[in-house]
């Protein structure tokens, strides 16, 4: 694994999230906050993986390595909260 990729089980975290579409909320290393609905997970040609998230129907892109907590905001979700 290099600098650019985040562990196995995180990975696992952010693929289920997708998959059943759960409100999350993102604290990224930078502390900047970002909510919204997680979608998929895609390659950006500069961001490398990076976790897509939409809220009000505006789309954005994450960094999966910029992530330093999730927390998902669904009710009865399989887990509520992940550090990076």
């Amino acid at each position: 694994m290099n600098h650019d990729e985040i562990s196995c089980e995180l990975h696992d975290f952010v693929e289920v999230a997708c998959m059943y579409g759960y409100q999350l909320k993102l604290i990224l290393k930078d502390q900047q906050t970002l909510e919204g609905k997680a979608i998929d997970i895609v390659n950006s040609a500069d961001k490398g993986e990076c976790l897509l998230i939409v809220n009000n129907d505006t789309k954005q892109q994450i960094a999966l390595t910029q992530l330093a907590k999730m927390e998902v905001t669904t009710p009865n979700a399989k887990f509520s909260e992940v550090i990076f």
